[in-house]
């Protein structure tokens, strides 16, 4: 027989059976495509598992980091809250509110004072106040309490619902019911402190 390139084999080449080549044969049965098939497959699968394990690991490992992180922010905040908390707060024995008038002082409330306004003549007034004065300064307080309620109604009697408005208006009015107060009092009641006012 000639070769492939006309070659011819030997006398004991040709007599001599033919070695197969594991490699080279390969049985088309039904049973032997599958497990092929299953080999492929089976030898792609740690690939993907390798993978997924591995996404999940980075995934645990930044959600950790993550919580950690929050921790830590949170631990510092509360850290720095607890120390402005400590600065603002007040040495033991320090009053926060400086106060106006000493332990000596009485405040006296005055039944409230109701009446219409001059303009619009419909328009109704409701004053509630209180008089700021030194222990003993007033030989009779019901007295003159009384008195600064008829002064307080004589005034309110005269005001104008303009005068009401606005934001200084409140301001006003306590300082002119103050003036009153003093002339009527000469000077013995320290102030007036206005506690409601409805307007209605």
């Amino acid at each position: 027989m000639a070769g492939l390139f006309g070659k011819k084999k030997s006398k004991a080449e040709a007599d001599a059976p033919e070695e197969e080549d594991d490699a080279a044969v390969v049985d088309d049965s039904p049973v032997e495509l599958k497990k092929a098939e299953l080999a492929v497959k089976g030898s792609r699968s740690p690939v993907w598992l390798g993978i997924a394990i591995s996404a999940l690991a980075i995934t645990a490992a930044a959600g950790g980091g993550g919580i950690l992180f929050g921790l830590k922010t949170a631990s510092t905040i509360e850290t720095t809250i607890a120390k402005r908390d400590a600065a603002a707060a007040p040495a033991a024995g320090t009053h926060l509110i400086t106060m106006k008038y000493s332990g000596d002082t009485i405040v006296k409330p005055l039944d409230a004072v109701v009446t219409n306004l001059a303009s619009p003549s419909d328009t109704w007034v409701r004053l509630e106040a209180s008089m700021v004065f030194k222990n003993g300064a007033l030989e009779n307080p019901e007295v003159t309490g009384a008195e600064v309620r008829q002064d307080m109604l004589a005034y309110l009697r005269t005001v104008n619902i303009a005068q009401l408005e606005g934001p200084s208006a409140l301001q006003h009015l306590l300082e002119d019911l103050n003036e009153r107060t003093a002339v009527r009092t000469n000077g013995r009641v320290s102030e007036l402190v206005i506690q409601s006012l409805v307007v209605q």
